[in-house]
């Protein structure tokens, strides 16, 4: 397939939050990408340390408003904005009070996970898939960084595929070193259930959402190629994207960095 559309739901991104492993491919990969010629669209969550005056975000009313309905509760979505002028580059951030405001990353200032992380990740996905419905935009491929962005290829294949942003996308998942536990597995099968979206569709495709790798699973299961965003990172989940025949990218060289994507992306997706 001819790429020329790339949608980035990433995790996280230099200068937003601190440097990390992540945060320095979230800002490095769409750049290269967008460098070669191709059209695309990056998202982030409006993480709690974000500093908005100092990052000038600020909120797209036209595509703020929606209430994202998880487990029968409603959740106002609030999309900013901002943009990274050394790279041309601009970044939607996907914001709600409950998920993110005064709110770390993975874990608490005393290094706990969220309970909610689940949670936190279904809001961000179809926060996403929403706005850019909204934006009329359809990317031919979908890149899905981290794990906030797991729940993402699972939506994308099931309760979105007929719409016109999706019905053709390609789905690539990217793992790093933390992947939360889904804490309660009777809990998540309502807190993930969004159109033909649910138990029933995760259990017909193998999934147990009592597995500790659950979450990382559901991302490969629905994904068309997946990606090592660090060495080392999720071996288990890299053994199950080999059984499906995935194709899969190995962490590569600072150096070829930005090569060995688009000639993954290619040789995954001619």
């Amino acid at each position: 397939m001819e790429c020329k559309k790339i949608l980035f739901i990433t995790q996280e991104i230099i200068p937003y939050v601190s440097e990390s492993v992540p945060s320095k491919h979230g800002r490095k990969l769409p750049a290269v990408f967008q460098e070669s010629g191709k059209e695309i669209r990056t998202f982030m969550p409006r993480w709690g340390m974000i500093n908005e005056r100092r990052n000038q975000l600020h909120e797209v009313i036209r595509l703020s408003g929606m209430n994202i309905i998880i487990d029968e509760t409603d959740h106002p979505l609030i999309i900013k904005v901002a943009s990274i002028q050394a790279a041309r580059m601009q970044v939607y951030f996907i914001d709600n009070d409950d998920y993110f405001h005064k709110r770390l990353m993975f874990a608490d200032d005393k290094g706990t996970p969220y309970a909610d992380n689940l949670e936190r990740a279904v809001f961000y996905a179809r926060g996403v898939l929403e706005t850019v419905k909204k934006l009329r935009w359809s990317p031919d491929i979908i890149f899905c960084q981290g794990w906030i962005a797991a729940v993402a290829p699972f939506y994308i294949k099931t309760a979105y595929h007929e719409d016109p942003p999706f019905v053709n996308t390609k789905v690539v998942s990217s793992f790093y070193n933390d992947l939360p536990l889904i804490q309660d597995a009777e809990r998540a099968k309502e807190l993930i259930c969004f159109r033909n979206a649910n138990a029933k569709t995760l259990k017909e495709a193998g999934i147990d959402l009592a597995d500790p790798l659950a979450l990382g699973k559901m991302a490969v299961r629905f994904s068309d190629a997946v990606v090592e965003g660090e060495s080392g990172a999720q071996p288990e989940l890299l053994q199950f994207a080999d059984s499906l025949n995935l194709p899969v990218l190995h962490t590569p060289d600072d150096e070829q960095f930005g090569e060995a994507y688009k000639n993954f992306f290619d040789q995954a997706f001619k």
